[in-house]
């Protein structure tokens, strides 16, 4: 049999062989930053995170003058309010993000995880309301959910365990006070958007015979590019319109 060449057609989903062996760094280092984050947070609060300048300086908070304070978009989902809150947290990224970590490679991986943390920030200040700050990395571990549902649909696998998981936390988040339906909303539906945007995009924009690996990978990343610039452009407009 010829071998094939460096243009030849493939497939649409993820190349894992070339991910499977390597150590999911990117996935050990967003746990990393949360841990230090919160430690920072207890030791400068005296066990309370909660009553931190840290807590305060980066949370997002729907119903107050955030006078352009953009970072929260971001820092808010590094943030937690309690040991229970951040174990539970990154005991779910441990599990969800190391295989999604594989599968996509480390930089698509972390492209997905930062919009579904955005696009949760971004449906925070859109929707959600009440006084509390929100802060956690649950809208990101959503959208990890959702692209984990995605990869099992496009691989024709059982989907229905992954949709039990993703409604029973859903049904959580709308009866546990004090948990933001709103930012896992928002997170899940990034994430579902950015894993289309990998294996789906490339066959509905290329030709069979256009499907090559180079022009697979720069439409995926096309997409996830517009995706994760998205995110930021919600949230950052309507912080903008709240500062006004």
């Amino acid at each position: 049999m010829a071998r094939e060449s460096a243009g030849a057609r493939v497939g649409t989903a993820p190349q894992v062989a070339e991910h499977t062996n390597r150590a999911p760094v990117v996935t050990y280092g967003l746990i990393a930053v949360n841990l230090v984050l919160f430690a920072a947070a207890m030791a400068q609060s005296v066990g309370n995170a909660k009553a931190s300048s840290i807590m305060n300086d980066g949370a997002l908070y729907s119903n107050r003058h955030l006078v352009f304070e953009y970072w929260r978009l971001l820092t808010s989902g590094f943030l937690h309010s309690s040991v229970p809150h951040l174990a539970l947290n990154m005991i779910s990224l441990y599990i969800v993000g190391r295989e999604l970590e594989r599968l996509f490679g480390p930089a698509r991986y972390l492209t997905i995880y930062l919009m579904s943390l955005f696009g949760g920030s971004a449906a925070v200040l859109l929707f959600q309301q009440g006084p509390a700050p929100t802060v956690g990395a649950s809208g990101a571990i959503y959208g990890l959910m959702g692209a984990l549902l995605v990869v099992v649909l496009r691989l024709k696998l059982p989907a229905t365990s992954v949709l039990v998981v993703i409604g029973l936390n859903i049904v959580m988040s709308i009866s546990i006070p004090g948990i933001s339906l709103w930012a896992h909303l928002g997170g899940l539906a990034f994430g579902a958007l950015g894993a289309l945007a990998v294996l789906w995009l490339p066959i509905v924009v290329l030709p069979p015979d256009q499907r090559t690996a180079a022009r697979v990978s720069r439409t995926g990343w096309a997409g996830l590019i517009v995706l994760l610039v998205l995110s930021v452009a919600i949230g950052a407009g309507v912080m903008t319109t709240l500062s006004l």
